[in-house]
C-alpha cells in the first residue's frame, strides 16, 4: 500500500510539473522526462527522445501480445501434439530484416542530431570555461572578462537560492546569439552539463573542446559537473542567467569594473603587509 501511495505522488508531481513551466531550469524531486528545452539542441533531444520511446512502447506492446498470443494458442491442452517443424526460412528473414530496418530508421535522426550538435554555428560570441578542483572559471574573450565562480555555501544562501546550485558569480548569456562554448581544465577531467541547454561536455587538461548554444528564452538555468572529479565533485554547480542582449551588454561593462576590482585587492593588500 506504501509502494502504491509513493507511486501516486510521483504521478502527481509529474503532471505538475509538466502542466507548470517555473520548474524547467532545475531538478526537482520525483521529476520525471527532461528538463523543459531552453536551446534548439535540448528540444531536438527531447524530440528524438520520444520517437525512440514511441519505438520501444511499440516494440515491447507487440512482443508481449504475440508471447501471450502463443502462450494462449500453443499450450498443452490446446494443442497435445506440437509441430515437428523446427525452422521458418521466411519468418527468420522477418525478424532478422525489420529490427535492423527499424535500427537503421532510428540511426538517421540520430546522426542529424550528432551533426548539428557537434557542428559549432557561426558565433557572434566566445565562452570559455576551465574547471578546477573544484569550481568553475569563465572567461569571455571578446569582452576581456574573467572570473571564477563557487558554490554558495548553505551558511551564505539567501531566501530562494538553490542549496547545492547556486553560485557566487553568475554566467551571464545573452539570448537568441549563436555562442561558442569552449572547455578545458587545469588539473583532473571535469564535465559542464545544463540539462536544460543540451550540453554535456567534458573539460580535458590540455585538450580545448568546443560546443555551442543558443538559448531561447531568459532566466536561471542550473547545472552541475558530470565526471567524477575527487572528494568535492557534487559541489561544483553551475549558474547561467540569460538575458536580452542590451542588458547582456551593460552587465559585462558593470562587470569589467567589478572584477578588475576584486583582482585589485590581494595586490593592494600584498603590498601593504610587506610595508
Amino acid at each position: 500500500m506504501q509502494r502504491i501511495c509513493w507511486a501516486l505522488a510521483a504521478a502527481l508531481v509529474a503532471v505538475a510539473s509538466f502542466a507548470t513551466g517555473a520548474w524547467a531550469d532545475e531538478p526537482l524531486p520525483w521529476a520525471i522526462g527532461f528538463q523543459a528545452g531552453a536551446s534548439p539542441t535540448m528540444e531536438r533531444i527531447t524530440t528524438l527522445s520520444t520517437i525512440i520511446n514511441g519505438v520501444i512502447v511499440a516494440i515491447v506492446v507487440l512482443v508481449t501480445v504475440l508471447v501471450g498470443w502463443c502462450a494462449w494458442r500453443y499450450n498443452a491442452a490446446r494443442n497435445p501434439v506440437p509441430a515437428t517443424w523446427s525452422h521458418n526460412t521466411k519468418l527468420e528473414i522477418a525478424w532478422t530484416a525489420i529490427p535492423a530496418l527499424i535500427l537503421v530508421l532510428i540511426a538517421i535522426p540520430s546522426f542529424r542530431l550528432l551533426y548539428f550538435m557537434d557542428r559549432v554555428q557561426d558565433a557572434d560570441m566566445t565562452l570559455k570555461i576551465t574547471g578546477h578542483q573544484w569550481y568553475w572559471s569563465y572567461e569571455y574573450p571578446d569582452s576581456g572578462l574573467k572570473f571564477d565562480a563557487l558554490m554558495v555555501q548553505d551558511s551564505d544562501l539567501q531566501p530562494g537560492q538553490r542549496r547545492l546550485l547556486t553560485t557566487d558569480n553568475e554566467v551571464v548569456l545573452p539570448v537568441g546569439v549563436p555562442i561558442r562554448i569552449q572547455m578545458t581544465a587545469d588539473d583532473v577531467i571535469h564535465s559542464w552539463a545544463v540539462p536544460a541547454f543540451g550540453i554535456k561536455t567534458d573539460a580535458v587538461p590540455g585538450r580545448l573542446n568546443e560546443t555551442w548554444v543558443t538559448i531561447n528564452q531568459p532566466g536561471i538555468y542550473y547545472g552541475q559537473c558530470s565526471e567524477l572529479c575527487g572528494v568535492n565533485h557534487g559541489f561544483m554547480p553551475i549558474m547561467v542567467r540569460a538575458v536580452p542582449p542590451e542588458q547582456f551588454h551593460a552587465w559585462v561593462e558593470e562587470s569589467k569594473v567589478k572584477f578588475a576590482a576584486a583582482e585589485g585587492q590581494p595586490a593592494l593588500a600584498s603590498a601593504e603587509n610587506e610595508k
